[in-house]
């Protein structure tokens, strides 16, 4: 099958982490917000939206972008939602970013907000909303490191893979 992963995500949550061990098991690409507008001005595509279609066309992970909504009408597509508790995302962005716990507050807070926003304006919807993804995974009671397995014994049981 020709699948095609979705993962929204909160910031701080490890969600690059799972794509990257889901990219390289699976053998298929990770798309970013850098890859879809690399795509844009390379192909002249009129919209992040057909940028997101053109790549969903050959197996890949896309990582944000609306691409869950913009692909809702692909049978191939699978949705997910990264999430976790505040706490562990603040921590992690200290972390990652060298930064003070207000630093990384502040940054978690505008980065969700830009998210939510963004989503907003490209949907109509409300990001994070369970009604749009096939799976939803909480980090902080599942583990970074376990969610890559999780999901593929997911495509597996469901025959996606």
């Amino acid at each position: 099958m020709n699948l095609v992963i979705t993962m929204s995500r909160r910031f701080g949550t490890g969600a690059s982490i799972i794509a990257k061990e889901l990219s390289e098991r699976l053998h298929i690409p990770v798309y970013d917000k850098d890859d879809v507008e690399h795509g844009m001005r390379e192909n002249a595509f009129e919209s992040e939206a057909d940028a997101i279609r053109e790549l969903a066309k050959q197996p890949c992970i896309i990582i944000g972008r609306c691409a869950s909504e913009f692909l809702k009408d692909k049978s191939n597509v699978i949705n997910i939602y990264v999430c976790a508790d505040k706490e562990d995302r603040i921590k992690r962005i200290m972390k990652l970013f060298s930064l003070t716990r207000e630093a990384a507050e502040v940054m978690l807070e505008e980065t969700d907000k830009q998210r939510a926003e963004y989503y907003y304006k490209n949907t109509g919807k409300t990001w994070g909303d369970v009604n749009n993804y096939h799976m939803i995974l909480n980090t902080s009671d599942l583990g970074i490191e376990n969610c890559a397995d999780i999901l593929m014994r997911y495509f597996e049981m469901k025959d996606y893979i």
